[in-house]
């Protein structure tokens, strides 16, 4: 089975920047597509960052367009999010997600079922 340890959240200012990193115990990395979704507490959870088995394709939901950068490094299976100009509004338990059974990832990157695999979470709050 595939573990996935997310890290770096924590409290940071408006305006402020994080980054996160999300780390895969498996051999075969590069074989899945990943992606970052968060949740609020009451609120369902929303994809968005995501990107391509070899890193080349990446997608990013409205609300962090611009201000989020996805990336991986398929020789240390890693996953990292860095966040810039971050908002009271980007409060959440931040998830990372891995997945490799569904060729339709690139036509809709956040639907969550095409995700086998998830960590437990990292909070971020921004105040």
């Amino acid at each position: 089975d595939v573990q996935l340890v997310e890290s770096g959240g924590g409290s940071v200012q408006a305006g402020g920047s994080l980054k996160l990193s999300c780390t895969a115990s498996t051999a075969t990395y590069s074989s899945y597509y990943m992606g970052w979704f968060r949740q609020v507490p009451g609120k369902e959870r929303e994809g968005i960052a995501a990107i391509s088995m070899n890193g080349r394709n990446t997608y990013y939901a409205d609300s962090v367009k611009g201000r989020f950068t996805i990336s991986r490094d398929n020789f240390l299976n890693t996953l990292t999010l860095e966040m810039s100009s971050l908002q009271p509004e980007d409060t959440a338990m931040y998830y990372c997600a891995a997945g490799r059974q569904y060729v339709t990832f690139s036509a809709t990157p956040f639907r969550q079922r095409q995700y086998e695999h998830w960590g437990q979470g990292t909070q971020v709050t921004v105040s």
